[in-house]
């Protein structure tokens, strides 16, 4: 018997999960972590997730579910953080897979939750677009999210739903989300980012970035994605807060849209209906533009000098800090440069690295105590 934590979205959900376990029951037996394999186009190539036919090495836990070991690879030209994460951190990592729809998500908790018998099951989401209702204007990216809400409301089992860093992810903004945030569970501590403290030198999760950042003390606003958005790092950001599941299935329209599916296309064309869009078609069309970009070299005098003018005009906006991820945008790098480019950066100007984020101030302060 032990825990299952399911990661909402994937990616940086995973990462938070991972962070959660340990604050919260320390060296105890580690929890299984279900979570999606769908990293974005920094990491794979591919829109949309990937299901267990995209990897080598998934080792069987029930008929439906499979773990992801550090020995497994992604089938080229897949990518995939999820081996990296599990040759990193202590926990088991269970692919969750979309590809069937609610019924697959459902049946593939179902069988985890027999098998395991879990302690205690927590459905996890960072920033909170968990609760969106679907007509949100800063709504980016509710499918995943939503296909996971509905299949938990089916599961005969009791769930908790738990929020981190509310409104760090950018989709909704805080205050849209207090009338329907629960108590405060915990709040995360520059401690409780120790264990997963490598892990965020690599990950290209945002939302999770700033959810340690703030756990550490940052503050200020930080700009991210690739349409530079400004997210506030404020004392709400490292907070965990429950929310009552039944209560976000009945904000969240789509998920209830799609509880009867059972392919991902279903999910796809209902999130069009109830949204207005499909993510995996913005990574579709993302990815189109970006095999027109021609690859650039990675040069440091160049680099810096770019960084230069995006500080100086982030500055004149309010911003504080911004991501990896956004400088490899603005800088106009291939997704897998980006760990070169931090490489880069925190060598050349290592006052300006607040792990795991890149301080735009801090260069101004150092500019302005050498000034004569």
């Amino acid at each position: 018997m032990t825990r299952l934590i399911v990661a909402a979205g994937g990616g940086g959900d995973a990462v938070a999960a991972a962070m959660l376990d340990a604050a919260l029951y320390g060296d105890d037996e580690r929890a299984v972590i279900l979570t999606y394999a769908w990293d974005r186009l920094l990491v794979d190539p591919i829109p949309g997730p990937r299901g267990a036919d995209n990897f080598t090495g998934l080792e069987p836990v029930t008929h439906s579910v499979w773990s992801v070991p550090a020995e497994a690879q992604p089938i080229a030209p897949a990518g995939s953080t999820l081996p990296r994460l599990a040759a990193e951190l202590p926990h088991t990592f269970a692919l969750l897979d979309p590809h069937h729809g609610a019924e697959g998500v459902t049946r593939q908790l179902e069988e985890l939750v027999d098998h395991l018998s879990p302690r205690s099951i927590d459905l996890l989401d960072v920033g909170g677009d968990i609760l969106a209702r679907g007509d949100e204007p800063t709504l980016k990216s509710p499918l995943a999210d939503a296909l996971t809400l509905a299949a938990c409301g089916q599961v005969n089992a009791q769930i908790r739903l738990l929020v981190a860093g509310p409104g760090l992810d950018g989709e909704l903004p805080l205050d849209d989300l207090r009338g329907i945030l629960g108590p405060v569970i915990h709040t995360f501590m520059a401690k409780d980012v120790v264990p997963v403290s490598s892990v965020l030198e690599w990950h290209p999760s945002e939302a999770t970035g700033m959810l340690a950042a703030t756990a550490r003390g940052v503050r200020g606003t930080c700009e991210v994605r690739d349409a530079g958005l400004p997210i506030p790092l404020t004392d709400e950001g490292p907070t965990v807060h429950e929310v009552d599941l039944d209560d976000a299935l009945s904000r969240n329209e789509l998920a209830r849209a799609v509880m009867a599916t059972a392919t991902l296309d279903e999910v796809e064309e209902l999130s069009r209906e109830v949204c207005g869009f499909s993510e995996i078609d913005y990574e579709r069309n993302k990815t189109l533009w970006l095999k027109e970009q021609r690859p650039v070299n990675l040069d440091a005098m160049a680099v810096l000098s770019q960084l230069d003018q995006f500080e100086a005009e982030a500055r004149s906006h309010g911003v504080t800090h911004t991501t990896f991820r956004r400088l490899t945008e603005v800088i106009g790098l291939a997704g897998a440069q980006r760990e070169a480019l931090r490489d880069l950066l925190v060598r050349s100007r290592p006052e300006q690295y607040a792990a795991p984020l890149w301080s735009i101030t801090a260069a101004d302060t150092e500019r302005t105590s050498q000034t004569p």
